[in-house]
């Protein structure tokens, strides 16, 4: 079982970076600093059909392996804040049986743009609040995008596996 977990694991994480690298040569969405996020997709695959634990590692590889190859320290830690506080957050939600992947992705997608706006209120002070109302919009229109694709593999995960 833990060789199954470490190579789905691996190939979770190789996707996420796959999936980064494809959104940056998206073009970028209107709103400035915001991301559709579909590098979300494994880490949300890993919460589903792992854990929260691997998706952790899962999206802490991928923020590794981002910075390292294209990103700056701040962006990293941008990513880092907003990465935490989303998985948290859709870990909680997702443990609650409340929530759909999409209902989960939407609060993952608006508790990532808080945590990257906590880290800008760091480095440029408080000022940066104003953007909230527009952050929180875009979080959860992203979210719902996301979670719509994530619904979509794991009932595909599931026909897959009962071989249908």
């Amino acid at each position: 079982m833990k060789t199954k977990k470490l190579t789905a694991c691996g190939v979770l994480s190789a996707l996420a970076f796959g999936l980064s690298y494809i959104e940056l040569m998206l073009p970028s969405l209107p709103i400035p600093g915001a991301k559709l996020g579909i590098a979300n997709i494994s880490v949300m695959i890993a919460l589903y059909i792992l854990s929260p634990v691997e998706a952790a590692l899962v999206s802490f590889v991928r923020l590794i392996l981002s910075w390292l190859i294209f990103g700056s320290f701040t962006g990293f830690i941008y990513s880092l804040c907003g990465s935490v506080l989303s998985l948290i957050t859709m870990a909680v939600l997702k443990k609650t049986g409340k929530f759909s992947p999409v209902g989960v992705s939407i609060g993952g997608g608006v508790c990532h743009n808080i945590g990257q706006l906590f880290a800008a209120v760091l480095f440029m002070g408080r000022s940066v609040l104003s953007y909230l109302p527009v952050l929180l919009i875009a979080g959860a229109v992203t979210g719902a995008i996301i979670g719509l694709l994530v619904a979509g593999v794991l009932k595909s995960l599931k026909s897959f596996r009962k071989g249908t």
